[in-house]
């Protein structure tokens, strides 16, 4: 099978078919290899984040240590909490004697936050989830349209031999399987780079919690940094 008689022999719309699948299978590699990347960049960075952020001495450390972090969402996520907090300002509202609070304007900003994380997150995942719904039919159509002409081919010709027919219709046919290849691996990046997604939200929710916990408080909110807090108080008293 040929596939360049398909661009040499072929109509403007079997061409365009094909090249709109070739779009597609490209562009769905691309964003697969580039999502797998920023996720394997992300899962490392998020580790050394909450670590070193855990450790810090202070939260003027701490914020220090999400200020030097550039591709951790919690770092970003840590950032946002804590100029929020330093930015407070209490607003009256609608309502005579319903103020606002640093604990609700917190959870606010936090929530925003991560809105804005998991809009990043889930960019390309239209564009994979349009290429899995899409293609087949986009080579479907090709096949359509190429054993359409195939046949009318064969009308005018006035024979119907095996060797008429099968040049013509196996390169009508490969469209479909052009549609599948390009579909197949958009839907399975799909639905690994969706639970990739789920994962990194759950792991900002858990993280939220906790920085908002440190944030009102000032207190340790997880046992090593407990146990942090801990050693440095003993510290503390025995050099005083």
């Amino acid at each position: 099978m040929n596939l360049a008689l398909v661009f040499e022999q072929g109509d403007w719309v079997l061409i365009g078919v094909f090249l709109t699948l070739l779009l597609m299978s490209s562009l769905t590699w691309y964003l697969i290899i580039v999502k797998a990347l920023w996720l394997n960049r992300v899962r490392g960075a998020n580790g050394r984040f909450v670590q070193s952020f855990w450790d810090a001495a202070d939260i003027q450390a701490a914020a220090g240590v999400a200020a030097s972090d550039a591709v951790s969402p919690l770092a970003r996520l840590a950032q946002s909490g804590i100029a929020g907090l330093e930015h407070f300002t209490c607003r009256s509202r609608a309502r005579v004697g319903d103020a606002c609070g640093v604990d609700e304007f917190l959870v606010r900003t936090l929530r925003n936050a991560m809105n804005r994380e998991a809009s990043h997150s889930s960019s390309g995942m239209t564009l994979l989830a349009s290429v899995g719904s899409t293609a087949p039919f986009v080579g479907l159509f090709g096949t359509v349209w190429g054993i359409y002409h195939a046949l009318m081919e064969i009308s005018r010709a006035g024979s119907a031999s095996m060797e008429m027919v099968a040049g013509p219709l196996g390169e009508a046919l490969v469209a479909t399987a052009a549609g599948l290849a390009a579909a197949i691996p958009a839907v399975l990046a799909y639905n690994a780079f969706n639970r990739a997604n789920r994962v990194l939200a759950e792991e900002m929710d858990g993280f939220a919690h906790d920085l908002h916990a440190f944030l009102i408080t000032g207190a340790c909110v997880t046992p090593a940094h407990c146990a942090l807090v801990a050693q440095r108080a003993e510290a503390r008293a025995g050099a005083a």
